[in-house]
């Protein structure tokens, strides 16, 4: 009896000693291109939604055990754990990787060794050092592999609160103006940390041994954070500070994340090449929608769970009081808001200006994604980042109307 194993190497993959790799029986072996895919001892391949397109490479340092991921063209897994994730062409992890459900790396973005990764999105060229925990957030920036955003290594985005929370998603950059390729990088400097949820504008430096703790949305600017003083003070349990804070980067967040799927939606599958392995198929293109799609619906679920865990007052007094008092009680007209914008699509007539633009692209560059939307024109870029941008705040806005005193002047 053939096995799986073998029936591989027959269609043209590169197997380094076959007894030591694992095939699961639900792996779809048609979803495996033949064609430059290497995979070396000691890996395990599970789930029948994972898919290998052409020039991939498992375990080359170590180890892989991929479960339903979609791994694109190129892209080198060389040690580690991933399941339901998804690799666009050319990304790169090292060894020790533990990449876990909703993490999208898109082109070229990639992370050395020793990398924990859970419903993160990285755009194109963004690099994470070594020794990093960089769960719950969307980072963009930068124009290239030269010119990137990037994570230090030994860095940690703090995604858990004492109040066993994880409301705490950050935004670093955004998606309106990360999606053009043409921002400044963010740099996040190694041996430090950001407390989300947090909101980081381009061009942020964040010197080595800081942790932020605060939104910066001005541009361009460098953040030293040191420890002024040492304390030792009596924890309440229940009190909740920065309740306005978080909730506004939280819907911010969820916001940007349905703007990104409408430019999955609108632009992304324009470069779709349905009968390839090549480049982004039909099958990769399912797959990141569908990992986007799962990130949405963490967002508001965790969302939803830390407005209905705040500590109501029977006779509220201060404003803080009854802000909490609000969100608790309108948390599920957030949820059905979040539903019914769900597939709000923006000003159609900016999409249709842009979207003019990637097709005179497309018939000039093919179906090359980071060529096309870097070889277009400021203005075309300008009209995009207003359409997406505009389904931000329209979300925002229907969002934050839901909750008057949380956007109220006083503080």
């Amino acid at each position: 009896m053939t096995t799986p194993v073998h029936q591989l190497m027959g269609k043209g993959v590169r197997i380094h000693n076959p007894e030591t790799v694992e095939i699961g029986s639900e792996v779809e072996l048609r979803r495996i291109s033949g064609d430059g895919v290497e995979i070396y001892p000691g890996c395990r391949i599970y789930g029948s939604k994972t898919l290998i397109l052409s020039g991939a490479k498992l375990g080359y340092e170590g180890p892989v055990t991929v479960e339903d991921c979609c791994i694109g063209p190129r892209v080198q897994l060389n040690g580690g754990f991933f399941r339901k994730a998804v690799f666009l062409e050319g990304a790169v992890m090292g060894l020790g990787a533990h990449v876990r459900e909703g993490t999208i790396l898109e082109e070229q973005a990639g992370a050395a060794h020793s990398v924990a990764l859970k419903q993160t999105i990285l755009f194109p060229f963004v690099t994470l050092g070594s020794l990093i925990n960089f769960c719950d957030c969307l980072m963009a920036g930068g124009t290239s592999r030269k010119h990137h955003s990037e994570v230090g290594s030994s860095y940690i985005h703090f995604n858990f609160t004492p109040h066993q929370d994880k409301a705490t998603a950050s935004l670093i950059g955004d998606v309106p103006k990360g999606v053009m390729l043409d921002q400044k990088p963010i740099f996040l400097g190694g041996q430090g940390g950001l407390v989300g949820p947090s909101r980081l504008a381009y061009g942020t430096v964040i010197a080595a041994g800081s942790i932020c703790r605060k939104d910066e949305l001005r541009p361009d600017r460098l953040i030293i954070e040191g420890v002024a003083r040492n304390a030792n003070a009596p924890f309440a349990s229940g009190i909740h500070l920065s309740v306005k804070r978080i909730m506004i980067n939280n819907i911010i967040y969820i916001a940007n994340l349905m703007a990104l799927e409408q430019w999955y939606h609108h632009v992304r599958a324009l470069f779709v090449d349905p009968d390839s392995m090549e480049g982004l198929s039909a099958a990769l293109f399912t797959g990141m929608t569908e990992t986007l799609h799962i990130a949405i619906q963490e967002r508001i679920a965790r969302l939803s769970a830390y407005c209905r865990m705040l500590p109501i007052s029977c006779n509220p007094q201060t404003v803080q009081e009854h802000r909490i008092c609000e969100i608790f009680n309108n948390c599920s007209r957030l949820e059905w808001l979040f539903v019914m914008e769900r597939n709000h699509s923006g000003d159609n007539c900016l999409r249709d200006e842009f979207l003019e633009g990637i097709h005179q692209g497309i018939r000039e560059n093919g179906k090359n994604y980071l060529s096309v939307i870097q070889k277009s024109i400021p203005e075309q870029r300008a009209r995009g980042t207003a359409w997406l941008q505009g389904i931000v705040d329209h979300i925002t806005t229907e969002a934050l109307d839901v909750f008057p005193l949380l956007t109220s002047e006083t503080t």
